[in-house]
């Protein structure tokens, strides 16, 4: 989400291309706001699970975030000027779809944190996590000349960019399935493996 707030500029208007900014932001924040009070209502619910449907939406996150890569092969946009093209508005569709995935991303990945990480070790383990990802911001941001909102291509083309968000989607969706499947486990057949690899688990008895 860090690095799509730099590129879906350039992605729309790769030819200076006149593009509604403050509308499309808003539709973005609305498709944002409207799937997130759908999670609600899916979280207070038994089924389904936040780790089953969470696998669903970073599949749809990474499909969205390929149409970029996508319509620049098969629908290259050469016209300088004039207003949004056709594989702009495709585009477009993709990142709402995105901004979608990231409104019901937020308050579910809450939920998971406070289900599987300890409270007492649990800010120490996120700011962690956050290194890699201001690192990889950074590196976006020299990429990604904000002044002029344009790409500079002398480091990597947009699409690339895209692909590479796209990767860790789809890597993020594989980690996602396999926590759902640790997950399922019965937590008997945890505590039963916990006191085989470590005998004096076993209470003692007085």
């Amino acid at each position: 989400m860090y690095t799509f707030v730099f590129l879906w500029t350039p992605a729309l208007s790769p030819n200076d291309e006149e593009i509604p900014h403050g509308f499309i932001f808003a539709t973005f924040m609305l498709a944002s706001m409207l799937v997130s009070s759908l999670a609600s209502q899916l979280m207070a619910r038994s089924s389904p699970r936040v780790e089953s449907y969470m696998h669903i939406v970073f599949v749809i996150s990474t499909a969205s975030l390929l149409l970029p890569i996508i319509t620049n092969f098969l629908a290259p946009s050469t016209v300088k000027g004039g207003s949004i093209s056709f594989a702009g508005c495709l585009q477009l569709f993709g990142f709402c779809t995105f901004e979608a995935c990231v409104g019901i991303f937020w308050p579910s990945i809450m939920k998971m944190r406070s289900q599987c990480i300890p409270e007492e070790a649990r800010s120490t383990i996120m700011n962690f996590f956050r290194i890699p990802l201001n690192i990889f911001v950074c590196v976006v941001l020299y990429i990604v000349s904000v002044s002029s909102f344009a790409v500079n291509v002398n480091a990597f083309p947009i699409t690339v960019m895209f692909g590479m968000c796209s990767i860790f989607l789809f890597v993020a969706s594989i980690l996602q399935r396999r926590l759902m499947a640790i997950s399922d486990k019965p937590k008997d057949e945890n505590w039963t493996a916990m006191k085989e690899r470590d005998p004096e688990a076993e209470p003692l008895n007085d």
